[in-house]
Protein backbone atom coordinates (compact mmCIF):
# COMPACT_ATOMS: atom_id res chain seq x y z
CA UNK A 1 0.00 0.00 0.00
CA UNK A 2 2.60 2.69 0.93
CA UNK A 3 4.42 1.44 -2.17
CA UNK A 4 1.50 2.27 -4.53
CA UNK A 5 0.84 5.67 -2.77
CA UNK A 6 4.42 6.48 -3.40
CA UNK A 7 4.18 5.56 -6.89
CA UNK A 8 1.05 8.21 -7.17
CA UNK A 9 2.95 10.65 -5.24
CA UNK A 10 5.63 10.74 -7.75
CA UNK A 11 3.85 10.79 -10.83
CA UNK A 12 1.53 13.95 -9.29
CA UNK A 13 4.63 15.77 -8.69
CA UNK A 14 6.31 14.70 -11.70
CA UNK A 15 3.06 16.18 -13.92
CA UNK A 16 2.65 19.15 -11.97
CA UNK A 17 6.57 20.03 -11.78
CA UNK A 18 6.24 19.36 -16.44
CA UNK A 19 3.57 22.00 -16.81
CA UNK A 20 4.61 24.46 -14.50
CA UNK A 21 7.98 24.06 -16.05
CA UNK A 22 7.26 24.50 -19.58
CA UNK A 23 4.65 27.42 -19.23
CA UNK A 24 6.31 29.24 -16.08
CA UNK A 25 9.72 28.41 -14.81
CA UNK A 26 11.38 28.24 -18.03
CA UNK A 27 9.70 29.78 -20.71
CA UNK A 28 11.59 33.50 -19.86
CA UNK A 29 14.90 35.22 -19.46
CA UNK A 30 15.01 37.23 -15.80
CA UNK A 31 17.29 38.67 -13.71
CA UNK A 32 20.46 36.39 -12.98
CA UNK A 33 20.30 34.72 -16.29
CA UNK A 34 23.17 35.58 -18.78
CA UNK A 35 24.31 33.98 -22.30
CA UNK A 36 24.03 35.24 -25.90
CA UNK A 37 20.48 35.66 -26.03
CA UNK A 38 20.95 37.96 -23.02
CA UNK A 39 23.21 39.81 -24.70
CA UNK A 40 20.95 40.11 -28.15
CA UNK A 41 18.22 41.43 -25.93
CA UNK A 42 20.29 43.80 -24.19
CA UNK A 43 21.38 44.77 -27.65
CA UNK A 44 17.82 45.80 -29.02
CA UNK A 45 17.11 47.79 -25.52
CA UNK A 46 20.23 50.06 -26.49
CA UNK A 47 19.11 50.50 -29.82
CA UNK A 48 15.88 51.06 -28.59
CA UNK A 49 17.35 54.01 -26.56
CA UNK A 50 17.03 51.96 -23.28
CA UNK A 51 19.77 52.45 -21.25
CA UNK A 52 21.21 49.12 -19.49
CA UNK A 53 24.36 50.06 -17.96
CA UNK A 54 26.95 47.30 -19.83
CA UNK A 55 26.08 45.45 -22.63
CA UNK A 56 27.86 42.28 -20.97
CA UNK A 57 25.44 39.47 -21.34
CA UNK A 58 24.49 39.78 -17.65
CA UNK A 59 20.56 40.16 -16.96
CA UNK A 60 21.03 42.43 -13.61
CA UNK A 61 19.30 45.15 -12.12
CA UNK A 62 19.86 47.59 -14.53
CA UNK A 63 18.16 45.50 -17.76
CA UNK A 64 15.76 44.53 -15.61
CA UNK A 65 15.08 47.97 -15.12
CA UNK A 66 15.13 48.58 -18.97
CA UNK A 67 12.36 45.99 -19.54
CA UNK A 68 10.16 47.26 -17.24
CA UNK A 69 10.54 50.55 -18.87
CA UNK A 70 9.82 48.67 -22.31
CA UNK A 71 6.79 46.79 -20.98
CA UNK A 72 5.38 50.11 -19.64
CA UNK A 73 6.03 51.78 -22.79
CA UNK A 74 4.38 49.18 -24.78
CA UNK A 75 1.14 48.95 -22.54
CA UNK A 76 2.71 45.32 -21.30
CA UNK A 77 2.78 43.54 -18.04
CA UNK A 78 5.78 45.12 -16.33
CA UNK A 79 7.50 42.70 -14.29
CA UNK A 80 10.70 43.03 -15.46
CA UNK A 81 10.66 39.59 -16.97
CA UNK A 82 10.91 38.71 -21.39
CA UNK A 83 8.49 36.14 -21.37
CA UNK A 84 7.02 35.18 -25.22
CA UNK A 85 4.44 38.32 -25.36
CA UNK A 86 7.46 40.70 -23.85
CA UNK A 87 10.34 39.00 -26.19
CA UNK A 88 7.66 38.94 -29.33
CA UNK A 89 7.62 42.45 -28.57
CA UNK A 90 10.68 43.38 -28.13
CA UNK A 91 12.93 41.49 -31.01
CA UNK A 92 9.56 41.36 -33.62
CA UNK A 93 10.35 37.31 -33.81
CA UNK A 94 9.47 34.54 -31.46
CA UNK A 95 11.15 33.42 -28.91
CA UNK A 96 13.58 31.05 -29.63
CA UNK A 97 14.17 27.49 -27.82
CA UNK A 98 16.78 27.48 -25.20
CA UNK A 99 19.01 23.89 -24.61
CA UNK A 100 19.76 25.13 -21.49
CA UNK A 101 16.18 25.37 -20.25
CA UNK A 102 15.68 22.15 -21.69
CA UNK A 103 18.67 20.34 -20.02
CA UNK A 104 16.96 22.47 -16.61
CA UNK A 105 14.01 20.59 -16.96
CA UNK A 106 15.57 17.12 -17.76
CA UNK A 107 17.62 17.18 -14.34
CA UNK A 108 14.24 18.27 -12.67
CA UNK A 109 12.29 15.26 -14.08
CA UNK A 110 14.99 13.37 -12.69
CA UNK A 111 15.00 14.73 -9.25
CA UNK A 112 11.15 14.59 -9.24
CA UNK A 113 11.13 10.91 -10.69
CA UNK A 114 13.42 9.54 -7.37
CA UNK A 115 11.06 11.83 -4.50
CA UNK A 116 10.52 9.00 -1.29
CA UNK A 117 13.90 7.28 -2.36
CA UNK A 118 15.58 6.51 1.29
CA UNK A 119 19.23 8.24 1.94
CA UNK A 120 21.72 5.80 1.73
CA UNK A 121 25.56 6.62 3.19
CA UNK A 122 27.40 6.47 -0.22
CA UNK A 123 24.52 5.68 -2.75
CA UNK A 124 24.20 6.69 -6.47
CA UNK A 125 21.50 5.23 -7.33
CA UNK A 126 17.44 5.03 -7.13
CA UNK A 127 17.84 2.17 -4.22
CA UNK A 128 19.50 4.56 -2.00
CA UNK A 129 21.23 8.01 -2.51
CA UNK A 130 23.22 10.13 -0.39
CA UNK A 131 23.26 14.13 -1.20
CA UNK A 132 25.69 14.25 -3.86
CA UNK A 133 24.91 11.17 -5.30
CA UNK A 134 21.58 12.47 -6.09
CA UNK A 135 22.70 15.38 -7.58
CA UNK A 136 24.59 13.07 -9.56
CA UNK A 137 22.16 11.39 -10.94
CA UNK A 138 19.97 13.81 -11.48
CA UNK A 139 22.03 15.95 -13.67
CA UNK A 140 23.33 12.62 -15.12
CA UNK A 141 20.14 11.75 -16.74
CA UNK A 142 20.42 15.24 -18.62
CA UNK A 143 23.86 14.25 -20.17
CA UNK A 144 25.86 16.28 -17.79
CA UNK A 145 28.54 14.85 -15.37
CA UNK A 146 29.17 15.98 -11.77
CA UNK A 147 32.26 15.12 -9.66
CA UNK A 148 30.91 12.99 -7.20
CA UNK A 149 31.42 15.03 -3.46
CA UNK A 150 29.45 17.89 -2.64
CA UNK A 151 32.04 19.99 -2.02
CA UNK A 152 33.90 19.06 -5.24
CA UNK A 153 30.26 20.29 -7.21
CA UNK A 154 30.29 23.20 -5.50
CA UNK A 155 33.53 24.36 -7.46
CA UNK A 156 31.41 22.70 -10.95
CA UNK A 157 29.79 25.92 -12.35
CA UNK A 158 29.47 29.68 -12.03
CA UNK A 159 28.54 30.71 -8.59
CA UNK A 160 25.54 32.86 -8.22
CA UNK A 161 24.01 34.87 -5.36
CA UNK A 162 20.72 33.60 -3.31
CA UNK A 163 19.00 36.59 -5.30
CA UNK A 164 20.41 34.81 -8.85
CA UNK A 165 18.65 31.26 -7.59
CA UNK A 166 16.28 29.24 -10.26
CA UNK A 167 15.30 26.01 -10.79
CA UNK A 168 18.14 23.63 -11.74
CA UNK A 169 20.99 25.67 -9.98
CA UNK A 170 22.47 23.68 -7.44
CA UNK A 171 22.20 24.39 -3.68
CA UNK A 172 24.98 23.85 -0.57
CA UNK A 173 24.19 23.74 2.68
CA UNK A 174 26.96 23.50 6.07
CA UNK A 175 26.36 20.23 7.78
CA UNK A 176 28.67 18.22 9.55
CA UNK A 177 32.04 19.82 8.23
CA UNK A 178 32.68 23.36 7.64
CA UNK A 179 32.30 24.46 3.46
CA UNK A 180 29.90 22.90 1.07
CA UNK A 181 28.64 19.52 2.67
CA UNK A 182 25.13 18.96 1.94
CA UNK A 183 23.57 19.90 -1.74
CA UNK A 184 20.25 19.57 -3.19
CA UNK A 185 18.60 21.35 -6.42
CA UNK A 186 16.63 24.31 -6.08
CA UNK A 187 13.11 24.27 -7.69
CA UNK A 188 11.90 27.39 -7.16
CA UNK A 189 9.62 29.10 -3.99
CA UNK A 190 12.06 29.04 -1.87
CA UNK A 191 12.60 25.45 -1.79
CA UNK A 192 15.15 22.68 -2.89
CA UNK A 193 15.37 18.92 -3.28
CA UNK A 194 17.54 16.92 -1.91
CA UNK A 195 18.57 13.21 -0.06
CA UNK A 196 18.52 14.35 3.53
CA UNK A 197 19.38 11.83 6.05
CA UNK A 198 16.35 11.40 8.28
CA UNK A 199 14.07 12.10 5.29
CA UNK A 200 15.37 10.52 1.76
CA UNK A 201 14.82 11.84 -1.68
CA UNK A 202 12.56 15.08 0.10
CA UNK A 203 11.79 19.30 -0.94
CA UNK A 204 12.54 21.44 1.95
CA UNK A 205 12.87 25.02 2.74
CA UNK A 206 15.68 26.81 1.85
CA UNK A 207 15.98 29.11 3.66
CA UNK A 208 14.43 28.88 6.67
CA UNK A 209 14.45 26.59 9.74
CA UNK A 210 17.30 24.25 9.55
CA UNK A 211 18.78 24.49 6.20
CA UNK A 212 18.14 28.50 6.18
CA UNK A 213 20.93 28.25 8.69
CA UNK A 214 22.89 26.50 7.25
CA UNK A 215 22.80 27.89 4.14
CA UNK A 216 26.36 28.35 2.16
CA UNK A 217 26.11 28.95 -1.45
CA UNK A 218 24.84 28.17 -4.90
CA UNK A 219 26.05 27.60 -8.48
CA UNK A 220 24.88 27.33 -11.93
CA UNK A 221 26.06 24.40 -13.80
CA UNK A 222 23.62 24.39 -17.09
Amino acid sequence: MLLVKRRILIFCLTVMFSLAGTTIAFASFQRGDDGQEVLAIQKRLVELSYNIGNIDGEFGPATESAVKRFQADTGLEVDGVVGEVTYKALMNKEMPPNRSNSIARSVMRAAYSVIGTPYVFGGTSPYGFDCSGFTQYAFARAGISLPRMADSQFYAGRKISMSQLRPGDLIFFTTYEPGASHVGIYVGNGNFIHAGTSTGVTISSAFTGYWGARYYGACRVL
